[in-house]
């Protein structure tokens, strides 16, 4: 278990960065997360984290690459509903990374 320093508060993550209280989440520590990843949040990447988070509401779970995609999909649309849309806001694996800046945990199907 570790820490993330945001505005002097200190946030328990997991071994991978993934938050280990859910409600401990905001914009402000998406955007530390999303800084520590190497990405500069968009309207683009905010609307795939809400999207997560809808999902997570309504499934329990936060959803491996293949079930994100296509709930991109359904949600909106196949222009940003396919592998390499995702992978052009969080390169190297969009499912980990864009649940862990939306607050959730780990994808267990994800490598």
């Amino acid at each position: 278990m570790g820490t993330l320093r945001v505005n002097n508060l200190s946030i328990a993550v997991d071994k991978e960065g993934y938050l280990i209280n859910l409600s401990d989440w905001d914009e402000t520590i998406a955007t530390a997360i999303a800084e520590a990843e190497g990405i500069e949040m968009s309207a683009a990447h905010w609307e795939i984290v809400t999207l997560l988070q809808r999902f997570h509401q309504e499934f329990e779970h936060s959803p491996a690459m293949r079930i994100l995609v296509k709930y991109v999909k359904q949600t909106l649309g196949e222009d940003k509903g396919n592998s390499l849309y995702l992978l052009q806001l969080f390169p190297g694996s969009p499912a980990k990374i864009a649940a862990k800046i939306a607050g959730l945990p780990r994808p267990t199907n994800c490598l």
